[in-house]
């Protein structure tokens, strides 16, 4: 995995100071032209990434929306819509100078009216911010004004999983509660239509405003070199993996396990394994039994987490058990904390703790989808075990989209099975945060005061024994149970050149040659 960077040293960075590494991106000597056929598992409910972390979303925005900055491939916070930024001693501005001559995909010039009303809209979901102003100072001058010192801003601004896409100022404030009515960004690729159920078309920006640095990570040079996307929609994962043996799709999202030999025994086909995140039993702790901590502690007792690993993820070569929810290599966060409540197996203490918390047979849900198998899995692995452990489970199996709308319904379900990737910085996990009001709604003063302290804190080194009092304060609370960390599994045609996966699949520079 790639190493992280310092959060804390950023106080200054412009596109003419970063080095960039040559990028695995683009063949000098691609063809261009033809139609990228994806087969992707599930539908996304928009394509509007401000209010959801969905990787649905995210995977698909990506191609048509950028923000004033993202991530190079050491996970650097580097320039992409602003020219530069400038972070005060204090913490408590940013300075960004915009890029100029940069259109969007209805043709409008970008300028600083777009930035605000956009980060304005995105801003909504961010409560790490604290009370904070965006200001347009000229056409090409953006100002990020915040009452309290925040060390991890651009981090925030970065994060891909809750991409702040800069939109045209009209679109962001003709906005719904749903998202954006129209979906018009400044990237390389422009969306055409969104068949449903179907597919999503996207075709390349003609007047797409290039980025002069090399490609590095999720920045600099970005090229359309294909002419059109066709985004399908296909949940079954048979269907991907033969429609990739075929020829039928160049790209196939999210491999079964299972077919993995088969995919490596082709000689037309390359197989993508790549570190992900940690799987997430999500409780809903609005209503229900999940309210009482004591009954998500039982939870947690009952559980063997080798075995739900297992059976979402087939074989230790694509799992690891691990109680934190960042990367050994992520230096600046990694601990064990809580590792005593991690994994403890303890059937009895679960039948205790259920009996302390009041349960009375009362039938407990559990939201999945075969959408993706191995979450579907997960879920059937942990219906044995709270069975065994006296519980009254049913699963509730619907296609993700539906899935996704019922989790925001507190009256509907009491668990839930979802993916995090690895973030940058504890406060992009959203189930930690009560201000997020994220599903599963988590409530806890504690674990809120240390998201404030860490994001506040002078040095790494404070923030990260802050943060290791937090993972201590996670695994008695428990917002979610992390039963593990894994890697996920695509798949691709050896004729796709230039293809990369950081925070998901990535199709600018990408060509198709025959």
């Amino acid at each position: 995995m790639l190493v992280m960077a310092a959060v804390l040293a950023l106080s200054a960075c412009s596109k003419n100071d970063a080095e960039s590494p040559e990028s695995s991106g683009a063949d000098k000597a691609v063809q261009t032209g033809g139609t990228l056929e994806v087969a992707y598992p599930t539908q996304p409910q928009s394509l509007d990434p401000h209010g959801t972390t969905a990787e649905a979303t995210r995977d698909a925005a990506k191609v048509i929306y950028e923000g004033l900055v993202t991530i190079n491939d050491n996970y650097e916070v580097i320039p992409q819509l602003a020219d530069s930024f400038e972070v005060s001693e204090d913490n408590k501005k940013v300075t960004f100078k915009l890029r100029e001559g940069v259109p969007f995909h209805n043709g409008k010039e970008m300028t600083s009216e777009d930035v605000v009303a956009s980060m304005v809209k995105w801003s909504e979901n961010k409560p790490e911010l604290g009370e904070h102003e965006w200001i347009a100072v000229d056409d090409y001058t953006v100002e990020l004004n915040m009452s309290q010192p925040s060390s991890l801003v651009m981090h925030f601004l970065a994060d891909v999983g809750n991409l702040a896409a800069v939109m045209p100022k009209e679109v962001a404030e003709s906005a719904e509660a749903t998202g954006a009515k129209e979906y018009i960004g400044t990237g390389p690729f422009e969306f055409v239509e969104w068949k449903q159920d179907e597919m999503i078309k996207f075709k390349k920006f003609e007047d797409y405003a290039q980025d002069e640095d090399e490609a590095n990570g999720l920045g600099g040079k970005k090229e359309a070199l294909v002419d059109e996307i066709n985004w399908r929609f296909v949940p079954d994962a048979s269907t991907r993996v033969n429609g990739l043996i075929s020829g039928q799709y160049q790209f196939a999202h999210m491999l079964n396990y299972d077919s993995i030999p088969q995919v490596e025994n082709n000689p037309q086909v390359e197989v993508d394994v790549w570190p992900y995140g940690i799987e997430g039993l999500v409780f809903n702790k609005k209503e229900g039994l999940f309210k009482d901590v004591k009954a998500r502690q039982a939870v947690n007792n009952a559980l063997d987490m080798d075995v739900i690993m297992s059976s979402a993820f087939t074989g230790k070569d694509y799992y690891e058990l691990d109680p934190s929810l960042f990367l050994e290599s992520q230096t600046d966060w990694y601990t064990d904390a809580g590792k005593e409540n991690y994994n403890p197996k303890d059937p009895e203490k679960a039948k205790q703790l259920l009996a302390e918390a009041g349960y009375n047979g009362e039938e407990v849900v559990i939201l999945t989808s075969r959408d993706y198998e191995h979450h579907y899995n997960a879920a059937v692995a942990t219906q044995q075990m709270l069975e065994k452990a006296g519980m009254n489970v049913k699963l509730d199996v619907y296609d993700w989209p539906t899935l996704l709308e019922r989790r925001d319904d507190p009256s509907a379900y009491d668990i839930f099975y979802t993916g995090f990737s690895t973030s940058f910085t504890p406060h992009q996990y959203v189930f930690l945060d009560s201000g997020t009001q994220w599903p599963g709604w988590t409530e806890d003063p504690e674990i809120d005061r240390l998201l404030d302290e860490i994001n506040a804190a002078a040095s790494q080194e404070e923030a990260h024994d802050l943060y290791a009092q937090l993972q201590e304060e996670m695994w008695e609370y428990l917002p979610i149970i992390n039963t593990g960390k894994n890697s996920r599994v695509s798949g691709y045609s050896k004729d796709l050149k230039g293809y990369t996966n950081l925070s998901g699949p990535n199709f600018w520079n990408v060509s198709i040659n025959k």
